[in-house]
């Protein structure tokens, strides 16, 4: 019992002395942000002018990303450093043309309005899901609280 404690105790040091204790993590929300522009590609095919809107969702994600939640920059910034966000990235685009090319190869195209929504819903919540465990993986590692 004591060695868990001082273990915690340790782990949770170097994240207090860099000043990374004041860090709270992004709350789910902001990636919903990510999700709409992880679905981007069907939504666009489903609605030929929706690039206007997701152009627009993208501007207020970078607004709140530099005002309302400015405090967590820091947060943002090793997110992104962090090679696994990056394999997310790039799985996330892998998943995307694999998915096409095996429909693809069975004759199953993504044509319909149906099949594009749910690809989209499917790829939303794909890319929410990884990047909220990316954060909660990224805090862990630095020592620090998710609550």
């Amino acid at each position: 019992m004591h060695a868990t404690l001082t273990r915690q105790r340790a782990t949770a040091e170097p994240a207090r002395s860099n000043g990374l204790d004041a860090i709270k993590p992004l709350p789910l929300w902001f990636f919903a942000f990510e999700g709409v522009l992880g679905a981007a590609y069907d939504i666009c095919h489903v609605w030929h002018f929706a690039w206007v809107v997701l152009v627009g969702i993208a501007a207020v994600n970078a607004v709140i990303g530099l005002t309302v939640l400015r405090r967590r920059v820091r947060l943002v910034k090793a997110m992104l450093k962090n090679g696994r966000t990056r394999k997310i990235a790039v799985g996330l685009i892998a998943l995307r043309v694999g998915l096409h090319v095996v429909l693809g190869a069975i004759g199953a195209d993504v044509t319909g309005t149906a099949a594009h929504l749910a690809l989209a819903t499917g790829m939303a919540a794909a890319t929410v899901t990884l990047l909220w465990f990316d954060q909660r993986v990224t805090f862990r590692a630095l020592g620090l609280a998710t609550n």
